[in-house]
């Protein structure tokens, strides 16, 4: 009898199969060849996608938003969403204001959908938007769509990808919150970063004005929150997709990466608002600007960028409010010091995850290149039989692996397209992993060994161009934290 974990595996290794086999086919062309004209001739068939309205109400404790789109031949999709909030507070709230927040999510939620087909038009028929905001729009869906645009093989400019079009009249009067708002929103996704933020955050005196933030909870999510103390100061709420959309991808539309922290902008400053949140910490680091694709803008991190930061911050500056920030608590750092930081939590060790293949099972499926890269950050501060416990193996010791390595390692390859570092980092990582073993006189595992005979000109120069310096001693200027906040990290 197999258990649930043994079928997970079982199903991971095929899809890895199919996936180097479809890559295979992809890199020859005809795949390529096969996409391109497949979006040209759904973009001709399905002329244009609508957003038709929103609605929300309160029922038992709970706002519940319903978004309706259509499309496809008259396909409704109604995703929903479900935020926790007692009467009394909900009754307190300006409803014009709330209309917009709920709006503008609308807006990023239909991101998924619309991709289906990448319909030239999108008709927005319950709102509207001015020239300025278009454009804003535009440049989200364009850059926040790189990596599904890439994959795709779909060629197209941020100009003419999609047409904006809006038939309501539009009203650009902004309200004028009278509500006090104190302390900060910490949106939590169970990895290692936000327990950085937590546990950093949790020394100022004002702890108790803070709140945790959860998308779809799932194990670790609520046992990082849980170890953190917050078990009573935490919002779990609840995104529903439209089953409509997984049919049409099963169908073979068009299907890919869609920019989920965009998302989550628009949903926690919903949430910020709704509990008088005057700050919301993520836990985006300065190495989730580097591209993918070398020689390119490709992101998967987009929505995770200080470019993206910025353009969210104007945009609620000047069409919702300012007086709810939107800053990422640790930007001025780079990934291998957060996982340096998150080292001296080993409580969190057992309960994070971050891998997304078995996120649904919350454990570390140890075969994609999200398992391999936290393995090998963490590596240059644990040891291998702590790694073993927390990973339950030595991914090391797997040859298997080579080829997510080289995209982690080599500029010759694009990076995974995951929530990884720069590859400068990793590579350091590895290089101190590498020699605390040689100097303990231990073996060298599979993988390692591998990659020492193989990239030696990276491993030389670490050395030579004082790597450790770059790296130890980085900090991005390029943040926005509040200046009450800034002596903590």
């Amino acid at each position: 009898m197999y258990n649930k974990r043994d079928i997970l595996m079982y199903i991971h290794v095929n899809i890895m199969f199919f996936y180097k086999l479809i890559h295979k086919i992809y890199k020859e062309g005809d795949f390529l060849k096969y996409n391109n004209v497949k979006f040209n001739d759904l973009r001709k068939t399905y002329k244009e996608f609508n957003y038709d309205n929103y609605s929300y109400s309160f029922l038992e404790d709970k706002l519940q938003i319903i978004f309706e789109f259509s499309g496809y031949d008259g396909i409704k999709f109604k995703p929903k969403w479900i935020i926790p909030i007692s009467e009394n507070e909900y009754l307190k709230k300006d409803k014009i204001f709330l209309d917009k927040i709920i709006f503008n999510l609308g807006l990023v939620e239909v991101i998924s959908y619309w991709k289906a087909t990448c319909s030239p038009v999108l008709n927005i028929k319950c709102s509207s938007l001015n020239e300025d905001q278009k454009k804003w729009w535009k440049k989200l869906y364009f850059n926040g769509l790189g990596e599904f645009f890439y994959t795709n093989n779909i060629c197209v400019n941020e100009n003419n990808f999609i047409d904006i079009r809006c038939q309501s009249q539009l009203n650009e009067n902004k309200c004028i919150l009278k509500n006090e708002f104190n302390g900060c929103l910490i949106p939590i996704g169970g990895g290692k970063d936000s327990v950085v933020t937590l546990e950093t955050l949790s020394k100022l005196k004002q702890k108790t004005n803070n709140l945790c933030y959860i998308v779809n909870p799932r194990g670790a999510t609520i046992e990082t929150v849980k170890i953190a103390g917050y078990c009573d100061s935490t919002v779990c709420v609840s995104r529903t997709i439209d089953k409509n959309l997984i049919d049409l991808n099963l169908k073979g539309f068009l299907n890919g990466h869609t920019p989920f922290s965009a998302i989550l902008a628009f949903s926690s400053y919903l949430t910020a608002y709704l509990y008088n949140k005057k700050y919301i910490a993520l836990s985006n680091e300065s190495s989730a600007n580097e591209s993918n694709v070398e020689g390119t803008n490709i992101n998967h991190q987009y929505s995770k960028s200080i470019e993206f930061e910025n353009d969210f911050r104007e945009y609620v500056e000047k069409y919702l409010s300012n007086k709810i920030q939107y800053f990422s608590f640790l930007r001025p750092l780079n990934e291998f010091k957060i996982v340096e930081m998150f080292c001296k939590y080993p409580k969190y060790f057992n309960a994070f995850k971050s891998c997304n293949v078995g996120s649904k099972e919350d454990l570390w499926c140890k075969n994609c290149p999200k398992c391999l890269y936290v393995y090998i950050m963490l590596s240059a501060f644990l040891s291998l039989d702590k790694l073993n416990d927390i990973f339950g193996t030595n991914m090391f010791e797997n040859i298997e692996l080579k080829n997510i390595l080289d995209g982690l390692v080599s500029n010759k390859f694009d990076k995974p397209f995951e929530c990884v570092g720069t590859k400068e980092e990793i590579n350091y990582a590895l290089y101190i992993k590498i020699n605390k073993l040689k100097e303990e006189s231990e073996s060298i595992p599979s993988l390692l060994l591998y990659y020492i005979n193989n990239y030696s000109d990276i491993y030389d120069n670490i050395v030579k161009n004082n790597i450790k310096d770059n790296i130890e001693k980085y900090y991005d200027l390029q943040n926005n934290i509040p200046l009450e906040y800034k002596e903590l990290i």
